[in-house]
């Protein structure tokens, strides 16, 4: 029996019926990701070591944990004790870490197995799986097109059937573009619910660690697995973690759901907006009414985003200069020529330019007009939010602009056209929101995304709201034809 594009919880009930051990499950998996290597979604395999573990598994010892015997994929920003982490840089290509990350030690705790580290945008900085030292991502629906960033590695091993579920970790979208574009679910918590103590970290004030996986009932698994106060990361937020699953199949009658007037959907793909008109008439035939709602200030989510993010990257990145961390030069003069030849060399080009645009931002004289100035607009935008959610109890927008597009089609003559693919999903980082990306439709035989946007903490009712939509549709149980990639 197959475990291909199975979900957690239908190999759950496979390993309780002890239709198949964790040791075959794990097999399996390996064997995919051997099958599917064209895919190119992973950076290291764990094959020895997840045998290992999975073959000492003892189903007869009473564990509830869901993940018990269950094989994951980790982004490959996550540190991983012994087992290289390199944030699909050169820079790191070389690194084994001597400490596994919070939310990879709790999946593991609970019995999960990992298979293997995800390939990446380097350093999570790209829309598209494009910028990594190890190579472009396939999309599993489409050879030669994008799966969507920075978490594409992940999200495509979900999609491939290849793994039940993966982390990633979003910073303006890059768990959701990537579940938008490979057809699966993919979860933004709220910042500060999972721990970013070992996470490569990007930009501290909106990188947030989180699932991906084939429905939000899985997401919900693990979420309640991944979240928790954490005394290593002073970001982590101490309140109590809810049970995300009791709540999943809660009623939606006279649940309000806002439009947000601000983004001109006229603009998108004909099909795109008939698919999102589709969804919207799904909720409603559930019982949820929708409700316009206006942010006056999201309009300047973008230009915000671009000066605090690469301001943070530009600070934790210089950390990487070949003394302590990272690619180190060889034949160099001193240490300014070692510094500069290292982190020429060990760098790719976005994110040498994002280095660039931060270093830039926080220098005397441009601190108060860029970075500065967008730390206060971002308070604006967070203000919005606050206002309207105390009218509405969900936003929904499209995921992305787009369905997935081929390698090289955008962003390379001019970057900001790939920025603007994250349009929809920023807003929610600079405030510090949970939002999520489920699969509603097709265009043109690729997945669209629809995301949804809730209030602060309250994940639990955003993994209802997309449960109750997958109850009642098929979209997430769509699946690519693998032939391609034999």
């Amino acid at each position: 029996m197959s475990i291909q594009f199975k979900s957690i919880t239908e190999l759950r009930a496979m390993l309780d019926e002890k239709l198949i051990s964790p040791l075959e499950l794990t097999h399996e998996s390996h064997q995919l990701a051997k099958k599917f290597k064209e895919l190119n979604c992973f950076v290291t395999m764990n094959e020895d070591f997840s045998k290992k573990k999975a073959g000492a598994i003892d189903l007869d010892k009473k564990n509830d944990s869901f993940l018990f015997g269950i094989p994951l994929a980790q982004k490959d920003l996550f540190c991983t004790k012994g087992l290289r982490t390199t944030c699909s840089s050169k820079t790191l290509s070389n690194f084994f870490p001597p400490y596994t990350a919070t939310a990879v030690k709790k999946l593991e705790d609970a019995g999960s197995i990992t298979i293997g580290k995800t390939n990446m945008d380097e350093f999570a900085m790209g829309s598209s799986n494009e910028t990594s030292f190890f190579g472009n991502v396939h999309n599993p629906w489409k050879k030669g097109y994008v799966p969507g960033g920075s978490s594409g590695g992940s999200a495509a091993a979900v999609a491939a059937g290849i793994v039940p579920a993966a982390t990633g970790t979003d910073t303006g979208g890059s768990i959701r573009q990537p579940a938008a574009h490979c057809g699966i679910t993919g979860l933004k918590p709220t910042y500060g619910r999972i721990s970013r103590w070992g996470m490569i970290a990007f930009a501290s004030s909106l990188d947030q660690a989180g699932p991906l996986a084939r429905t939000a009932e899985d997401c919900a698994v693990l979420l309640s697995i991944m979240s928790g106060h954490d005394l290593k990361d002073t970001t982590s937020l101490n309140v109590e973690v809810p049970n995300f699953l009791s709540k999943l199949n809660d009623p939606i009658k006279g649940l309000k759901i806002g439009i947000i007037k601000e983004f001109d959907l006229s603009d998108l793909d004909k099909e795109v907006q008939t698919r999102f008109e589709e969804s919207k008439k799904v909720y409603e035939k559930l019982g949820a009414e929708f409700v316009d709602v206006s942010l006056p200030n999201i309009s300047a989510s973008v230009p915000t985003y671009y000066s605090i993010a690469p301001a943070e990257c530009s600070s934790n990145l210089s950390r990487f200069d070949g003394v302590r961390f990272g690619h180190r030069a060889e034949n160099t003069d001193d240490l300014n020529d070692l510094y500069i030849k290292s982190r020429s060399e060990g760098f790719g080009d976005e994110v040498k330019r994002r280095i660039l645009i931060g270093t830039y931002a926080l220098s005397a004289g441009y601190y108060d007009a860029y970075y500065k100035k967008a730390q206060q607009v971002r308070r604006l935008i967070k203000n919005d939010f606050d206002h309207v959610f105390e009218s509405v109890d969900i936003l929904m927008t499209p995921t992305s602009p787009s369905t997935a597009f081929e390698f090289g089609s955008k962003g390379t003559q001019n970057p900001v056209e790939l920025y603007l693919e994250d349009l929809f999903t920023i807003s929610s980082n600079l405030a510090g929101l949970p939002a999520l990306s489920i699969p509603h439709g097709q265009v043109n035989s690729l997945p669209v995304g629809l995301q949804l946007i809730g209030n602060f903490l309250r994940e639990d009712q955003l993994l209802n709201v997309a449960h109750i939509f997958q109850q009642n549709t098929e979209f997430h149980l769509a699946k690519p034809n693998m032939e391609n990639f034999k």
